[in-house]
């Protein structure tokens, strides 16, 4: 008896120094995250970062500080919170959210204000295996998504930052007939359904430059809504109605208006 408690110890032992082990993410073909799911490991992302605006989706969450130990307090951290669309141009509304860290699997765009290099996101967190994207339709019907890629992902036809046009976060067209474009693990790209090329124009706002509805009228004040193109969307609605509108970003009484 006293053999079988000793072995189920040791079992618990090894149990545990296993589960503690730290893990190493892969940034370029992607990690089989299924059996770490849910567990807290001291995990590290190897990942190979240019000057300027690159893309950026984890599997772990990073802090604030975390962020800026491992890139340097000049790192900034975006998140797409809506796209205007003005014929063939699609403006894409990022949000300043650094203060909020990196949320496991989200897609981001990342601004590293240092030397072309491979960097370590390193944090102790849990692990979560999961996809996440973020989607918006815009007002002429076009379906725009935002997507971390897991894996090493083909690129044909799909939008991404290249390292050759970074400078301000503008997202290019693979062509479809690319076959050696790829968005290698921990790397965002957006989808766009359909044959029609966009040009997306990257939008940049502060983390207090957006506001609530609620901050600027009463619910039954009559307004107009405009998008950030200075394009009225809607005419003499109610301010309690302005929630109601496709999620993105609006002007309202010369405020900018977050619809979630």
């Amino acid at each position: 008896m006293k053999k079988f408690f000793c072995m189920i110890a040791m079992a618990v032992i090894t149990l545990t120094a296993w589960s503690q082990k730290p893990l190493n993410v892969s940034t370029y073909s992607g990690t089989a995250l299924e059996r770490y799911d849910g567990q807290q490991r001291m995990v590290t992302a190897d990942r190979y970062l240019f000057t300027g605006w690159n893309t950026i989706s984890l599997p772990f969450a990073m802090s604030e500080q975390e962020l800026d130990e491992a890139l340097g307090q000049g790192v900034k951290l975006e998140r797409l919170v809506g796209v205007t669309q003005q014929g063939a141009e699609l403006v894409l509304n990022f949000q300043d959210c650094k203060a909020d860290g990196i949320k496991a699997n989200q897609p981001y765009i990342l601004y590293y204000p240092g030397e072309t290099g491979s960097r370590k996101f390193r944090a102790n967190a849990v692990i979560e295996n999961k996809e996440s994207k973020v989607a918006f339709t815009t007002g002429g019907g076009v379906k725009l998504t935002m997507t971390g890629a897991a894996h090493k992902t083909d690129g044909k036809g799909l939008y991404g930052i290249l390292a050759i046009n970074n400078g301000d976060a503008n997202f290019t067209r693979i062509e479809k007939d690319n076959d050696k474009a790829f968005f290698y693990a921990t790397r965002c790209f957006i989808s766009i359904p359909g044959e029609q090329e966009f040009t997306l124009t990257p939008n940049h706002l502060g983390r207090g430059e957006v506001t609530s509805i609620t901050d600027i009228a009463a619910a039954n004040d009559i307004v107009d809504v405009y998008n950030v193109l200075g394009m009225r969307v809607a005419h003499n609605i109610k301010a309690g109605d302005v929630n109601n509108l496709e999620p993105n970003i609006y002007i309202v009484k010369g405020h900018k208006i977050l619809v979630k």
